[in-house]
C-alpha cells in the first residue's frame, strides 16, 4: 500500500511532461550538468590554492648574486663574543 505501482509512476510522468513541456525537461537537466562541472571545478581550484605542491608549476632554482656571497662573507668575518 505504501508503494506506487508502474500506472501511477506513469501518469505523474505524464502530469509533468503536460505541465513542463518536452522541451524544458533537457534544459533543466542541462542546466543542472553545467552547475555540478562548475562546482566541481570550483573545489579543485580551492585544493590548488591551499596544496601549492601540486600545481603545475616548477619552482624556481634559487640563484645565488654577489650580494649574497658578500652578505655572507661579511657575517664569516663578524666577531663572535
Amino acid at each position: 500500500m505504501g508503494t506506487f505501482s508502474i500506472w501511477h509512476w506513469l501518469v505523474i510522468l505524464v502530469i509533468v511532461l503536460v505541465l513542463f513541456g518536452g522541451g524544458k525537461i533537457p534544459r533543466l537537466m542541462g542546466d543542472f550538468a553545467k552547475g555540478i562541472k562548475a562546482f566541481k571545478s570550483g573545489l579543485n581550484e580551492d585544493e590548488a590554492k591551499a596544496d601549492p605542491a601540486k600545481t603545475d608549476v616548477p619552482a624556481q632554482p634559487r640563484v645565488e648574486t654577489a650580494t649574497d656571497t658578500a652578505k655572507a662573507d661579511a657575517k664569516d668575518k663578524t666577531p663572535s663574543a
